[in-house]
């Protein structure tokens, strides 16, 4: 079947990353595209909240591997850097654990390595630049043949490194987990901790992840950027170069059904009763959510579900406004809790927050050190991982009072004080999270990385029934800003390829990325 702009259209379900650049994709290929997106603004997760006149991240604070938008945006005619402005980061992160005391790791390698030097001792520092070579070949041997790729199987990722890479293959350490991996490298206790917590970038537990992970760390030391204006502004900026394409936004429009005739694809019908017939369908939503029925019966068998044992994490959050003191926040500062893998056991063994969590601060004001901002309130995002049973159990204020009383008390053995108020805060469970992400549980990244051939499982850009495409978070390559992006497409160069579109320019190598904080 051929899609053109006049015999078909192709609908999108869902504004996240990956649904913006498959629209672009779709719309600069002469295609006609609407975008459907339940909430009043694109970004999916990467969505922002206002708190005291003030806007504040509530998802993705991280950006890396920009080429991925570099690629995309040129490859549609336009300039990224001329359509957002990033600043790069020479803070990566601070870390700290019972005292004010802290690690920071830098872009710089060698400065990363003599802060850890001073830190932990000259054994750590040469651990530390070992660890960051074996990163670099990991990511070296997964970035085209995996991450930038169309879903492989274990046979034709071997075909693709090639038989005489065998090396490069068992290098990836597929069959070690992350955590036995890392303490191969460090002897102090902290540094495993932290180098260990890059599992939670795609919402897994390092005890259980494979060591591949270890590529996040190269990832990271190729760059981080912040976004000016915070980085819903890049959702923004990718749903105006779709626009711009030709492509077609409806906003709070919420897909209830996908209609099949013929055993294919034929329209999507909106909450409020409108239908829209359609070519091709590209299902940015969690994977779990045409399992499961929510778009009708007759998607259900399109993919296969994800079992509550196979989510990945979700969190408990807070985004406030808020005066702070003691402890010199960086950008991103994480405070290590006293007992990582009873964290992990808390969330994915008995499905509870843990007793003793780790917390994340994003402190979006500030930059690279201390005296880069504004006296006074400053806006906050603070993250506990949680277990992803936002559609079975409903977060009491109860329970949350007793999680922020264990996340502060955290912020305070490090010399953190906050002056906040309720009025300047505002709470998101597990429960808020399924409600914003149905069929999810609140889980943030789709499946969780758990064993080596977890990264195997999630589906392609191709659906079991033909039109019905998917991208996303919960879709090869996986979870994060860049991954969502290459996911995106990756369904959009599958709607071309199998529809023998009429592109009016050239297709493009698909970049690359990995996952968000």
């Amino acid at each position: 079947m051929t899609i053109t702009a006049s015999s078909g259209r192709v609908a999108i379900i869902g504004a996240g990353i990956a649904g913006l650049t498959a629209a672009i994709d779709l719309a600069r290929a002469g295609l006609a595209v609407t975008v459907f997106e339940r909430a009043a603004a694109p970004g999916g997760k990467m969505r922002e909240v206002c708190i005291a006149g003030r806007y504040l991240d509530a998802g993705p604070t991280v950006f890396t591997l920009r080429d991925v938008f570099d690629s995309l945006y040129a490859d549609a005619g336009a300039n990224f850097s001329e359509q957002v402005k990033l600043i790069p980061a020479n803070v990566l992160a601070r870390h700290a654990w019972n005292s004010p005391e802290y690690l920071d790791l830098y872009a710089d390698l060698e400065q990363s390595a003599d802060a850890i030097g001073r830190f932990a001792g000259p054994a750590d520092r040469a651990g530390f630049l070992r660890f960051a070579a074996q990163a670099k070949r990991i990511y070296t041997t997964l970035n085209a043949s995996f991450m930038r790729a169309s879903r492989p199987t274990p046979i034709s990722l071997g075909r693709r490194i090639g038989l005489g890479n065998v090396g490069d293959l068992m290098n990836i350490q597929p069959f070690t987990t992350l955590f036995k991996g890392i303490s191969g490298y460090f002897e102090d206790p902290r540094l495993r901790q932290l180098f260990a917590r890059y599992a939670t970038y795609c919402g897994s537990s390092p005890y259980q992840s494979p060591a591949t992970l270890m590529l996040i760390a190269h990832v990271e030391q190729a760059g981080v950027w912040y976004v000016e204006g915070g980085m819903h502004r890049l959702a923004t900026s990718l749903a105006r170069l779709a626009q711009s394409l030709g492509a077609e936004f409806r906003y709070q429009a919420e897909v209830a059904a996908i209609d099949v005739q013929g055993g294919r694809v034929a329209a999507v019908e909106t909450r409020d009763g409108e239908r829209h017939a359609c070519a091709a369908i590209v299902s940015n939503a969690d994977n779990n959510a045409l399992a499961t029925g929510l778009f009708g019966p007759l998607i259900a068998s399109a993919v296969r579900a994800t079992s509550l044992t196979a989510r990945s994490l979700s969190a408990l959050t807070w985004n406030l406004v808020a005066t702070t003191s003691g402890f010199e926040l960086a950008r991103h500062t994480v405070f290590f809790g006293g007992a990582y893998r009873s964290e992990f056991e808390d969330i994915f063994q008995h499905q509870r927050v843990p007793g003793d969590p780790t917390v994340y601060v994003c402190a979006q004001d500030r930059y690279d050190g201390a005296g880069e901002r504004e006296l006074g309130p400053e806006r906050l995002l603070c993250l506990v991982n949680a277990p992803p049973i936002g559609d079975r159990h409903e977060f009491d204020s109860a329970e949350i009072e007793r999680c922020e009383i264990k996340t502060f008390e955290r912020l305070e053995r490090c010399g953190l004080r906050l002056e906040r108020s309720p009025q300047a805060t505002q709470v998101t469970t597990p429960a808020d999270f399924e409600r914003l992400f149905p069929a999810t549980g609140g889980a943030l990244y789709g499946p969780a990385s758990h064993g080596w051939l977890s990264s195997f499982t999630r589906p392609g850009s191709r659906s079991k029934i033909p039109g019905l495409y998917l991208a996303g978070g919960s879709t090869h390559p996986g979870a994060g800003v860049p991954m969502a992006a290459i996911s995106g497409r990756l369904a959009a160069a599958s709607v071309l390829e199998d529809c023998a579109s009429t592109a009016r320019s050239r297709r493009a190598a698909m970049p690359g990325g990995t996952s968000m904080r």
